[in-house]
């Protein structure tokens, strides 16, 4: 029997018109070709699509780097997790112990002894990259700073972040604590897709503790509104650091530049990637997940069809203007019987662009079907055996 195939016409979804006729003598004007990324001196960057996770420039993405206080950003993510699992609370008191009133670095200015609010004590994580505040919060949550480490190295391996190791939550430089520009930008990624309630900390420019007002070194925040995130990084022998995301029309980017050698260096290079990715890029969401793909026909099962579909939305990155290259098709397996499984893989859903494979995604069967009786399997066997 022939595999059944159903073709997505044109990705019924969404539609795509040129902007003005052509005249029938003058053939239509080709896409300009994408330029190169830009370049510049840094010890490593990425930049991908937050939705579609494409990557659209990258340079020794994989390579280790110390990360700096971009540290906290994995810090912030586990007390969103513990919030949100009720273990603490915003308006929870927090004692400041001597070892966080002594770290070095950058400083919220808590004093030894102090009772700090949470809520307090994460706008000094976030805005002023207070090591003293993050020391005290990994304390409150895990009971020392070594073991807040240990989770977050847990939370590293169940995020895919194959490059990461942590030894504290500060960023403070240790041969044993490093990462890789393409885990922080799956980190950014994961903060702003399972906390989107708590990402709006990320944007704001300045905060008062003790008198002192400290303002975000992400000087993003200030010459592009576009800009909402995320965190700086700084020691002598990781550079300068910058991991920022950015929202226009819809799309979201993230980028992750690591190694400069200047404030200004860092936060130039993550602007000509964001802007080169707006300007050269576009992202569509094809399908919806749990959305019927189509009802192909089940064999010896109470009724005789069954809805299909994908478990996550499709979302696709491609150059601008270039709707129209892509294609995309939908090969299911060549028999479907019941009984089959919600959730059961039974095929795929293959998108091409300019002819050239982009994304593969699994077919599943958005409900159960159970067996049927003896005379309606008795009369598939029969017209099975027929086709």
């Amino acid at each position: 029997m022939p595999i059944q195939r159903y073709l997505l016409v044109a990705l019924c979804l969404l539609s795509f018109a040129p902007a003005s006729p052509v005249s029938a003598q003058t053939p239509p004007m080709a896409p300009a070709p994408i330029p190169s990324p830009p370049t510049f001196q840094s010890k490593s960057y990425i930049m991908i699509d937050f939705d579609s996770g494409a990557v659209l420039a990258a340079y020794q993405a994989d390579e280790r780097v110390e990360p700096a206080s971009i540290t906290k950003i994995m810090t912030t993510y586990l007390v969103y997790e513990a919030l949100r699992q009720g273990q603490i609370s915003l308006d929870d008191e927090v004692l400041i112990s001597e070892k966080a009133w002594r770290m070095g670095g950058s400083k919220m200015f808590v004093e030894v002894g102090d009772r700090v609010e949470l809520k307090a004590l994460l706008k000094g994580i976030i805005i002023q990259s207070g090591n003293d505040a993050t020391v005290a919060v990994d304390e409150h949550i895990a009971g020392t700073e070594s073991a807040f480490a240990d989770l977050m190295n847990a939370e590293a391996e169940r995020l895919g972040m194959t490059g990461t190791h942590y030894v504290d939550s500060t960023g403070w430089p240790d041969p044993e604590q490093y990462t890789t520009a393409r885990d922080i930008a799956t980190l950014s990624q994961a903060l702003i897709r399972d906390f989107p309630e708590n990402y709006a900390g990320y944007a704001e420019r300045e905060f008062t503790y003790n008198g002192i007002r400290q303002y975000n070194r992400n000087t993003l925040l200030i010459h592009d509104d576009s800009v909402d995130g995320l965190k700086t990084g700084h020691t002598d022998s990781a550079g300068y650091c910058l991991a920022a995301s950015a929202l226009q029309d819809g799309m979201r980017l993230i980028s992750v530049v690591m190694g400069t050698n200047s404030e200004k260096a860092r936060a130039e290079n993550t602007q000509a990637l964001l802007s080169y990715g707006f300007r050269f890029f576009e992202t569509h969401k094809l399908y919806s997940a749990d959305e019927p793909l189509a009802t192909p026909r089940a064999w010896k099962g109470v009724s005789e069809n069954v809805p299909v579909g994908l478990a996550e939305d499709l979302i696709v990155t491609i150059p601008r203007d270039r709707y129209a290259a892509l294609n995309a098709s939908l090969d299911l397996n060549e028999q479907i019987l019941a009984p089959v499984r919600e959730r059961e893989r039974v095929g795929q859903v293959k998108v091409t662009f300019e002819g050239e494979p982009l994304r593969e995604e699994s077919v599943i069967a958005l409900q159960s079907l159970d067996k049927g009786g003896l005379w309606r399997q008795a009369k598939d066997t029969v017209l099975m055996w027929l086709q």
